[in-house]
């Protein structure tokens, strides 16, 4: 098993893995958004643009979830980016650390939500959503620092331009990263999908599926990494 992971190409390894990151976007994106309180834990546009319209009273919006996820997902990029400063190029022993701090975050608020979820408050949802916040900032910064070139696993509008700027419509000139964009945006969507399908279930399903989906990945990134280190 471990000799098949091995012999596939960097390059192709990492992005396989980062839109499988995209995917548990969508999941946990949803279970913010519907589950706590109207709160994108991932997509920080989102939050920006709730914010814009909650300030003026628009339709009941929450100020204070927004803001502080937001606050939540810049702290964590800077510890990300902070952790990773020295780090080598590519897939490191840091990288990996940092993946398994996310994985690790998101369970623990899936239990978290299991015991309380009956008489979880709005504060203690505020809580939550902060502290999965700052989990998908330093998941942001740590795809941003692999660099796969137009998945950056928390956001696709920048992916979306791309693949409509350079299509066969615009300037014809990036139709070989079309497939890549594509993935990431139906990735996306998938999760959001699934997220949603999994809180009519259980509150908490989304983010076992999250936090499993990158165990897995910063596994399977580990040891393709370990195989390719430089002699």
């Amino acid at each position: 098993m471990i000799r098949r992971i091995a012999v596939f190409p960097k390059d192709g390894f990492h992005l396989s893995l980062m839109l499988a990151l995209t995917f548990s976007t969508g999941v946990i994106d949803a279970v913010g958004y519907l589950g706590l309180d109207r709160v994108f834990t991932g997509n920080m546009t989102g939050n920006v643009v709730i914010l814009g319209m909650a300030i003026v009273g628009a339709d009941d919006l929450p100020v204070l979830g927004p803001l502080l996820a937001l606050v939540g997902f810049m702290v964590g990029a800077a510890l990300g980016g902070r952790v990773l400063k020295a780090a080598g190029p590519g897939w490191t022993r840091r990288t990996t650390i940092l993946f398994l701090l996310v994985a690790l975050v998101m369970l623990v608020v899936a239990v978290v939500l299991v015991v309380v979820e009956d008489d979880l408050s709005r504060t203690g949802g505020i809580a939550i959503t902060t502290v999965l916040g700052g989990a998908m900032g330093v998941q942001a910064a740590t795809a941003r620092f692999i660099a796969v070139k137009d998945v950056t696993t928390v956001v696709v509008t920048s992916t979306i331009t791309g693949l409509a700027a350079d299509s066969v419509l615009g300037s014809g000139k990036g139709t070989g990263d079309s497939p890549r964009r594509v993935a990431a945006v139906l990735l996306i969507l998938a999760g959001a999908a699934a997220g949603a399908a999994l809180l009519k279930w259980e509150l908490a399903a989304g983010l076992v599926l999250a936090g499993a989906i990158t165990l897995v990945v910063t596994a399977l990134g580990a040891i393709h990494a370990r195989h390719h280190e430089p002699a």
